[in-house]
């Protein structure tokens, strides 16, 4: 079937379906699709237009669209009602992340932090942190954001060295941490610190919800204890990363979350399979942005007399860019869909994120590839999709640990220690 007619007829198809949401369906419930079309229409009217200046001048994303975004309900889509939230599964955080990251990456990552905090809080949380906590995250209220990584331990979190002190009705935390997404304008942090020094490895791990004031550009950290500084980035921009280290940073005992100790490190694994998804729906939108960039710039640019799309080796890209991300968006999806329906699923999830951070760097090189010179300057949004699809490979789990992890549950059903 992979024939120089078959490639020229699938590019035929794409461009009369050009502007849609997908090329092809996707299988989805009616429901599914009146989100993604809502999405869709938030995102034309609301990001697409502005991305790229935002992208180019490092400027956060505002306030006013965050804001917007909570309306709509992004940010308390898998939060059950009874805690203000949606109740909807983790299909719909794949249709609204796929959708907003086709826009902006940084506007599809904002409701990243929310969903893995809410997450961290509905598995482990008390049922008082539940009442607390998630109907602030699920109306916009409050932003969090995940304070994880250390600069000495990347992937390996056993390694973590960030020190949590029980000093009467505080934990006095104390350390570094890196990487870490849109923490200025957070309200709340989910914390990952050491608080059983004698414990080896993940045993000694909890898990704060740290609490913490906006800060700005000119005073990111208006907090005692916590000071940092802005790591400038590539790509994935909007939220902005920030390195920080904590000196007696004070946290009130009553958020140690589920009210027990060394518990940090399971709890977070089960966060694991729903970020992985997450994560590979966000790399569809970028590569989805990178087919329509590619498309609509093959039609546009005129050579030798004919436009772009009429070269073999032009619309032969774009129909295997196509095909690569449908592929991915099926595995995603069916992810999404054992996971609400209570399987294990790291081994989609871990198959779903590596493909399609690949796929998303594909697609985005091939894009700009057809773009040719024009693709290498900064002007054009091309350059700023390559640079978002590069980070898809390194964070939420990076490609080597992906293929580790598929690796491992591969032996694992063949009996294989």
């Amino acid at each position: 079937g992979n024939t120089a007619e078959t490639r020229l007829k699938l590019t035929e198809l794409i461009r009369q379906q050009a502007g849609q949401s997908t090329f092809g369906d996707c299988g989805l419930e009616e429901t599914y699709e009146q989100i993604r079309n809502e999405m869709r229409r938030f995102a034309e009217d609301n990001v697409t237009p502005f991305a790229h200046e935002w992208h180019l001048k490092n400027d956060y994303i505002p306030l006013e669209i965050i804001s917007q975004m909570a309306e709509l309900g992004v940010f308390g889509l898998t939060i059950p009602e009874e805690y203000g939230g949606l109740g909807l599964g983790k299909e719909s955080m794949c249709v609204v992340s796929e959708e907003l990251s086709r826009a902006y990456i940084g506007v599809g990552s904002l409701g990243t932090r929310s969903e893995i905090a809410a997450e961290l809080i509905l598995c482990g949380g008390t049922q008082e942190q539940k009442e607390k906590w998630l109907p602030l995250i699920a109306s916009g209220e409050i932003l969090p954001t995940a304070v994880f990584t250390e600069p000495n331990t990347g992937s390996d979190l056993a390694s973590l060295k960030t020190r949590a002190v029980r000093k009467g009705d505080v934990w006095k935390v104390s350390g570094n941490k890196t990487w870490i997404t849109h923490p200025v304008r957070a309200d709340v942090m989910t914390l990952l610190v050491r608080t059983d020094p004698d414990q080896d490895g993940y045993k000694g791990l909890s898990m704060l919800l740290a609490e913490k004031p906006r800060g700005t550009d000119e005073d990111p950290f208006p907090a005692d204890g916590m000071s940092g500084g802005e790591i400038e980035v590539l790509g994935y921009r909007g939220m902005k990363e920030y390195e920080i280290a904590f000196d007696g940073f004070e946290v009130k005992s009553e958020n140690l979350l589920g009210g027990e100790e060394g518990q940090g490190f399971k709890q977070l694994m089960q966060t694991f399979e729903g970020a992985r998804i997450q994560t590979a729906a966000r790399a569809l939108g970028v590569a989805q942005a990178a087919l329509d960039l590619g498309l609509r710039y093959a039609e546009e640019r005129i050579q030798f007399g004919k436009q772009l799309i009429a070269f073999p080796r032009v619309s032969d890209k774009l129909a295997m860019m196509a095909v690569e991300v449908m592929i991915a968006r099926q595995l995603t999806y069916f992810s999404a869909w054992e996971k609400d329906s209570g399987r294990r699923c790291d081994l989609e999830a871990g198959m779903a994120k590596l493909l399609g951070a690949r796929v998303a760097w594909a697609a985005a090189d091939n894009a700009l590839q057809i773009h040719g010179g024009n693709g290498f300057a900064l002007e054009y949004p091309v350059s700023r999709v390559l640079c978002d699809a590069r980070i898809l490979n390194i964070f939420e789990g990076a490609g080597e640990i992906q293929a580790q992890v598929i690796a491992r549950r591969i032996l694992e059903t063949r009996g294989i220690d």
